[in-house]
């Protein structure tokens, strides 16, 4: 496990990656400033101060202070979108690179992939925001944030590298046949989301390590065209 970690973590920064990087961490920082833009016109609009300027001074830091905390929690669904939008082109070049030999995955068609995308999406920006709310909870909103994260990412990312080759029910099946291997994998990839900047590779990351993890504890099952014919190495035989 630790070396695809370590495997996709070389490969995020290499040329085989590099381009789909930056991509995914420019719609991942937009995405960001767009959700801030919208929390900070939301604080305005729902809170009202009096006009002191002392007041208003320490309610603007506060309210800066609160934004960063905020794109913190609100990343692990932004990474989420992203990776859906991305995660066939960086599948595809990771299986090419590393496993040469092997019939190439299938990518998801259009419409599956912006259904999951946003399904992941709405499920983890809701788990994050409730765990935002335990902020004044020390410690344990820290924990939750953490634990939630790495259960959903790991879930997320594998088995949207699992479905490149097994039909959703297969992958679901797949990641709960080892769910706690799966899990701890989403420990290793979770402590990137503490990192400012850094967190912006989650997408490209996770994708390139679940994609490795995938191969490791599964064999590939057999691939068939819409005919029914068994394929190696994409043709059919």
């Amino acid at each position: 496990m630790l070396a695809s970690a370590l495997e996709a973590f070389r490969q995020t920064f290499s040329p085989l990656l590099r381009g789909m990087l930056l991509k995914s961490m420019a719609l991942a920082a937009l995405l960001l400033v767009v959700l801030a833009i919208a929390l900070e016109a939301a604080l305005t609009h729902f809170v009202h101060v009096p006009s002191y300027p002392w007041i208003e001074t320490t309610l603007a830091i506060i309210a800066g202070f609160g934004l960063v905390f905020g794109i913190i929690y609100l990343m692990p669904a932004v990474s989420s979108l992203v990776a859906g939008l991305f995660l066939d082109d960086v599948a595809e070049r990771v299986e090419k690179a590393s496993y040469p030999m092997d019939p190439p995955g299938r990518p998801q068609p259009v419409l599956r992939s912006l259904f999951y995308a946003l399904r992941f999406f709405g499920v983890v920006l809701a788990v994050n925001l409730a765990a935002l709310l335990l902020l004044l909870v020390p410690g344990v909103n820290i924990i939750i944030f953490y634990v939630a994260n790495a259960y959903l990412i790991s879930r997320e990312y594998f088995e949207l590298a699992a479905m490149r080759y097994r039909t959703p029910e297969e992958a679901r099946r797949l990641r709960q046949a080892h769910g706690v291997q799966v899990f701890v994998a989403g420990l290793l990839i979770a402590p990137i989301l503490f990192v400012p900047i850094l967190n912006l590779i989650l997408p490209v990351f996770g994708t390139a390590f679940m994609v490795h993890f995938h191969r490791r504890i599964a064999p590939l099952p057999l691939l068939r065209d819409r005919d029914g014919a068994l394929l190696i190495e994409g043709r059919a035989l």
